[in-house]
């Protein structure tokens, strides 16, 4: 089964108040409700492409998908991509707070490199 993945990208966003976010967004209370708990079996796809706009990511990095116990799948199945989620930690800021200077320097210019 898919499931709306967005707790762990809204944190590691650094956004605090996911709901005001979402709200501020355009999103309705109800469906920044929704959104955020998963309650809801269909995604509209202009929700879908406005959250991948606001969050800078794909709809792969919102899904993740769970087998159902029943389910036969071949480990190779192009959805087991999405089982786990690669999202940065939540406390980058911690780290970047942390690392010496030269590391940090090092790791501003592999993302200024990244970025070309």
């Amino acid at each position: 089964m898919l499931f709306l993945n967005l707790k762990p990208i809204l944190a590691a966003r650094g956004i605090e108040r996911p709901y005001s976010f979402l709200v501020k967004a355009g999103f309705t209370p109800p469906t920044a409700h929704n959104l955020l708990h998963s309650n809801t079996s269909t995604f509209r796809l202009k929700h879908i492409e406005k959250l991948c706009l606001i969050l800078n990511c794909t709809p792969n990095d919102l899904l993740l998908w769970k087998k159902n116990s029943n389910e036969i799948v071949d480990a190779n199945h192009s959805l087991t991509a999405l089982k786990t989620a690669a999202i940065v930690p939540t406390n980058w800021l911690q780290t970047f707070k942390t690392i010496s200077l030269q590391d940090l320097k090092l790791l501003t210019d592999i993302v200024n490199n990244y970025k070309k």
